[in-house]
């Protein structure tokens, strides 16, 4: 493996900027046809490669414009063994295709990039299961056991970190972890919460990054909170206490729907950028140490550039 040479986000630290939702992006904007949800076949040819980078490319472009840094997602959140299987790929053409994104992203990078060391090549993990339920349900060994094959494949071709995205369930969020400290690579933990700001499993996200942190000797490097909107968790966050400082991140939808609701939507609710962009601004003032900021579903660079506005 080559050494990453990349500053890492960190609470409190310097602002990073990712992406929107970009599935529903290429779904829903620019007509691209996503079976089961999954991005990562999209590196198989050319010309999806192509519209990878046109996705991301204008993203970057905004970080760098406005001095903050960059994280490139690798887009394979279902590029798991389960989900894998449902479209047609065996073990050895999944670690190809993993190892392809860290190139792909790895190749942005260097296209746009001209050296900065704060834009950043994610791995990302997703759930085994369903990311609006806690389906397919592991042990914390067993879930560590499952996500070695992708995290093997980060780490092989040079991953700067490890995110576990959309954690519903704190044992698989505890898996994730284990498996990218077995191979060294920073780790991030999003988990996504219900309308009542809890995972859906029924754990409070502070019973859940405070577990997670006990089972690890916290070892990711922050947490975050993806795929839900901020009115959903911001009575959950709770101001001065210590787990809270562990917080570093927030990639937010743009609809106010519960998951139930988007579950179900035919059309994407794109929400209210302006208002998703204040939303930010107001977490930052009370919660300084948010510095990864960013969007999910339904997002796009419209609510971006909002946060952008509100926050830098």
């Amino acid at each position: 493996m080559i050494m990453s040479h990349a500053v890492l986000p960190r609470p409190g630290g310097a602002v990073f900027l990712t992406d929107g939702g970009l599935e529903t992006s290429l779904i829903f904007h620019d007509g691209v046809d996503l079976p089961l949800f999954a991005a990562f076949p999209l590196l198989l040819n050319a010309y999806g490669r192509k519209q990878l980078t046109d996705y991301f490319a204008p993203f970057v472009e905004m970080a760098l414009a406005r001095h903050a840094g960059f994280i490139i997602d690798t887009p394979t959140w279902r590029a798991n063994r389960d989900w894998g299987e449902k479209l047609g790929f065996d073990a050895p053409a999944l670690a190809e295709i993993n190892r392809e994104a860290v190139g792909w992203a790895k190749s942005l990078r260097r296209e746009l990039g001209d050296g900065n060391d704060k834009i950043v090549v994610n791995g990302v993990v997703g759930p085994r299961g369903d990311g609006y339920r806690p389906t397919a349900l592991m042990d914390r060994d067993g879930a560590e056991h499952y996500h070695h094959a992708q995290i093997e494949a980060f780490h092989a071709t040079g991953a700067d970190m490890v995110s576990g995205m959309t954690m519903n369930y704190v044992e698989e969020a505890c898996g994730v972890a284990r498996a990218a400290a077995a191979f060294g690579l920073p780790c991030v933990i999003s988990f996504t919460v219900e309308t009542d700001g809890n995972l859906a499993s029924g754990a409070s996200l502070r019973e859940a990054i405070e577990t997670v942190d006990e089972d690890t000797e916290g070892t990711p490097i922050y947490y975050m909170i993806n795929c839900a909107h901020p009115t959903h968790f911001a009575t959950a966050l709770g101001n001065g206490e210590g787990w809270m400082q562990r917080l570093g991140g927030v990639r937010a939808n743009a609809s106010a729907k519960s998951h139930a609701e988007l579950d179900e939507a035919t059309e994407l609710d794109p929400g209210d950028p302006a208002d998703l962009g204040r939303r930010y601004g107001e977490m930052r003032r009370q919660f300084g140490q948010i510095s990864v900021l960013g969007g999910c579903c339904g997002t796009d660079r419209r609510h971006i550039a909002a946060i952008c506005e509100a926050c830098l």
